[in-house]
């Protein structure tokens, strides 16, 4: 009988990390930082698993100290959502000052292992805590403008990766941030639409005229459009050793339009349905594009 208590004790902790940390989300943003490493290792920066390891292990502990802070400040309003309710802290299954401890410790393992690659690693990864925690988290019910502000610690992890592996900030890593900064806004306006109710019961402002209207919608194929041309960069040959041949250039315009008539069918539907759909499109879209920007660059 204790055995089986203690395995379900084991067993909920380690589920109430998972939650706190938003393990699904910190796994698939790791995705992008490691995409990063990949196309900025070369024979000058050469591929090292300790390096790799490292990076993910330092990666996830951003990420999840990031998701544990915001759970900390926001356990109120997450408290008043259906989506949120039931996370560790609203539900009380963890104390607000066990999760700060967490989040706490997760950043200083997250920084101090980032460091041990490179300096400027570690201070992209203090940035994006301190941005997403501090600016973007406190915006979330002010104004809808909390999206732009969240965009830039949600860029970081794709370019994370390329100065890990290099340790150079330039036009190559800049080109990562910027692709995954334009993903950022038809990605979580999507979201914002098909949780509107939702996100309306705690007073949280996520799309950019408030409301579920053409204006929005227009707004997401704008920005689909800016995501298109952004990924396209790296085919033109003016963003450094960053660079992808024509077929790639192909495969990730194809996957553009792919998304961006999912924008068009939300703006023509309006509705639930269309905005979920574009968010999985999005999701599929920014991992398949880094997927051809990998197999192009170890291929050629």
């Amino acid at each position: 009988m204790n055995a089986t208590k203690n395995t379900f004790s084991i067993k909920s902790i380690f589920n109430d990390f998972k939650e706190i940390t938003k393990a699904g989300l910190a796994i698939s943003v790791l995705f992008s930082s490691i995409a990063g490493y990949l196309l900025g290792v070369n024979d000058e920066h050469p591929f090292k698993w300790s390096v790799l390891l490292v990076l993910m292990i330092g990666g996830y502990c951003m990420v999840g100290a990031s998701n544990a802070f915001n759970q900390v400040i926001e356990k109120d309003i997450d408290s008043l959502m259906d989506r949120t309710k039931n996370r560790p802290v609203p539900s009380g299954r963890m104390s607000p000052k066990m999760a700060l401890f967490v989040a706490s410790l997760l950043t200083i393992i997250g920084i101090s292992l980032l460091y041990t690659i490179n300096a400027k690693s570690a201070m992209f990864a203090a940035i994006s805590i301190f941005l997403y925690t501090s600016v973007y988290t406190p915006l979330k019910t002010v104004t809808s403008l909390s999206v732009f502000v969240g965009a830039f610690p949600g860029a970081i992890p794709f370019m994370l990766g390329w100065v890990a592996a290099t340790g150079e900030f330039g036009i190559e890593a800049g080109t990562l941030f910027l692709i995954q900064f334009f993903w950022q806004f038809p990605h979580f306006w999507a979201i914002g639409w098909f949780l509107y109710e939702d996100y309306e019961k705690a007073g949280i402002f996520m799309l950019p005229t408030g409301r579920k209207d053409r204006k929005t919608a227009l707004q997401i194929i704008l920005y689909t459009v800016w995501l298109i041309i952004a990924s396209l960069l790296p085919s033109l040959g003016f963003t450094g050793q960053l660079f992808i041949t024509p077929i790639a250039a192909i495969l990730v315009f194809l996957l553009g339009l792919w998304m961006l008539f999912y924008a068009v069918r939300l703006y023509q539907l309006r509705t639930a349905k269309a905005a979920r759909t574009l968010m999985l499109v999005s999701v599929s879209y920014i991992s398949l594009l880094q997927i051809v920007f990998i197999v192009d660059k170890f291929l050629r």
